[in-house]
């Protein structure tokens, strides 16, 4: 677009950002007065009644205005700055009854902190309105000067804006030269303007995400319990796969074994060749039978990763995989054996991936340690085009990882390369 050929100078002052925010920051002003007076009036009130019964509903009546107040500021943000803030943790008593929700509301380290914006936010709204207004008002006014500077002789009776003036003697800005440097001047404010109003809204974001949001403890819950379920819908879904493969496969195999070894067994003095026929089948199915068993324990959880670690587990599976493939642990000792386990998961699907998705010619696959955390990085030089949103395996490596506080980052350009980088928290 040819909008955006323009510097970003030149467009801040008429893209839609701006006003936005300049609209948040003259709009907050009022509210703020509004909540602070609200405010100020309940919870001094509620304080000063705290020698009888009735300061704790007054009190705990005013912190639920006050997150009354936090909803409407959110949704401003959400509106006019684009930020998103999770509602706090709500105030919840054991009982349900009106003593247990007072008694939870003044416990609430969420009801106090929007006590505290809206105490502390009436001050800044002064000041961000002040010089919002005055730079963004005056920067237009001198800018257009040219256009309405015939107002000052037709309706007040002089020629100019006045910059100096006394008894004898007075200045205006009424000749070319002194309107075109009024609104050169006027130029380089509004171009300033849209800078200094995204500086004050900043200011007004980190107040609304840091008092009026959820509590890094809250936050933190919040994600165990949703981990928690990852986990739990992973392993239950790990179970369901074992006990496919063992109903589709193994044990299938072993039920027609022992099917032919019946028959075998019923043969034997009649037709002994015949029997032996059968035994021979039926001892390739057990050859085949282990196979499967041995493939399903290698899936869950290889012995050779118990016995010597990631560079040998990985070195297997890189074995198997159908194009070229170098691996390189680097690693001065071993995680815990759930790290470690996972760390294994996520290479032997990403390398499925490259196997039956990319088209690739060859592969990598780099392990190390970097401070307290684990990387795996699987690299080749394929058709690229992996995506975490386009299907489960990804997207379920992801979930994985997130359980146990990992983190899955894809670079993958159509037409390739392919980078995945996997980390996750070592613990020795």
């Amino acid at each position: 677009m040819a909008s955006h050929r323009l510097p970003a100078a030149i467009r801040a002052p008429f893209e839609a950002r701006t006003w936005r925010e300049f609209g948040y920051l003259v709009l907050g002003l009022p509210l703020s007065c509004v909540y602070f007076a609200l405010s100020i009036a309940l919870v001094s009130a509620g304080a000063g009644l705290l020698v009888t019964f009735l300061g704790i509903p007054v009190l705990a009546g005013a912190l639920a205005m006050c997150r009354g107040f936090g909803a409407v500021e959110r949704a401003r943000a959400r509106g006019l700055l684009d930020l998103e803030v999770a509602p706090p943790e709500p105030a919840r008593g054991r009982t349900g009854g009106a003593m247990s929700w007072m008694g939870a509301t003044l416990k609430s380290g969420a009801s106090w902190r929007h006590l505290l914006y809206a105490l502390l936010h009436m001050p800044w709204a002064i000041f961000a309105f002040t010089v919002a207004v005055t730079f963004w008002v005056s920067g237009w006014t001198l800018f257009t000067y040219p256009l309405w500077q015939w107002v000052f002789p037709m309706y007040a009776g002089q020629d100019g804006i006045q910059l100096y003036g006394d008894r004898t003697h007075a200045f205006y800005l009424d000749s070319p030269f002194e309107i075109a440097v009024t609104s050169a001047v006027g130029l380089l404010v509004v171009l300033a303007g849209p800078w200094i109003i995204r500086s004050l809204a900043a200011v007004d974001r980190l107040m609304v995400s840091g008092l009026l949001g959820p509590s890094r403890l809250a936050t933190r819950v919040t994600e165990l319990e949703s981990d928690r379920g990852v986990v739990v819908d992973t392993a239950a879904a790990d179970l369901r796969r074992i006990e496919r493969d063992l109903h589709d496969g193994a044990q299938a195999r072993l039920v027609a074994l022992a099917m032919d070894l019946g028959l075998a067994k019923e043969k034997l003095t009649e037709d002994p060749k015949a029997a032996a026929r059968m035994v021979e089948e039926a001892h390739g199915e057990v050859k085949t039978a282990l196979q499967e068993l041995r493939d399903l324990a290698r899936g869950i959880h290889p012995a050779v990763l118990t016995d010597r670690g990631l560079d040998a587990a990985l070195s297997a599976v890189a074995a198997r995989c159908t194009v070229p493939v170098s691996v390189e642990v680097d690693l001065p000792a071993r995680p815990v054996p759930a790290i470690e386990g996972i760390a294994y998961f996520t290479v032997s699907e990403l390398l499925q991936n490259v196997s039956k998705h990319s088209g690739a010619r060859r592969a990598w696959v780099d392990v190390w340690r970097s401070g307290d955390r684990l990387l795996l990085q699987v690299r080749d030089d394929g058709r690229g085009g992996a995506d975490t949103t386009a299907g489960r395996g990804l997207a379920g490596l992801t979930e994985r990882l997130d359980a146990v506080d990992g983190i899955l980052a894809v670079d993958s350009p159509a037409g390739g390369p392919t980078t995945i980088t996997a980390e996750l928290p070592w613990r020795a």
